[in-house]
């Protein structure tokens, strides 16, 4: 197996799936849970994702399509608690999530999340 260096690049050039700003699902234990957001560090100790619970979803397209004022969530999860990481991919005929937002507003998801979950009031307001 090929070690991976500080920045996230195998030696051969491959990148690592999961860096900073990745669109994943992240399916955690303890309590059950699911959430859907841009990576924003994946280290030994945890993940921190900038997002929302799959279930509040759709209430996140509306708010974004209707330009309503919304806070991403930046949360960490500690290892223990991360039970499954995938990339939101599509599945076959079955657009992401990542598709469906952009489809339904007309914006990338790792961009808007990141702004309005992690960015100053400043730069939040500069890109509204």
């Amino acid at each position: 197996m090929q070690g991976i260096s500080q920045a996230g690049i195998r030696p051969s050039g491959a990148s690592v799936p999961f860096h900073s700003g990745s669109m994943v699902v992240a399916t955690l234990g303890s309590p059950r849970e699911k959430f859907w957001g841009a990576v924003l560090s994946l280290a030994p100790e945890g993940l921190s994702l900038c997002g929302v619970e799959i279930a509040a979803f759709e209430v996140l397209v509306r708010m974004v399509k209707e330009e309503e004022p919304f806070t991403a969530s930046v949360i960490f999860f500690p290892m223990h608690r991360v039970e499954r990481i995938e990339l939101d991919l599509p599945d076959g005929s079955i657009p992401s999530l990542s598709q469906r937002f952009t489809s339904k507003t007309g914006l990338a998801p790792a961009d808007v999340l990141i702004v309005h979950g992690v960015a100053p009031p400043d730069a939040c307001e500069a890109h509204e």
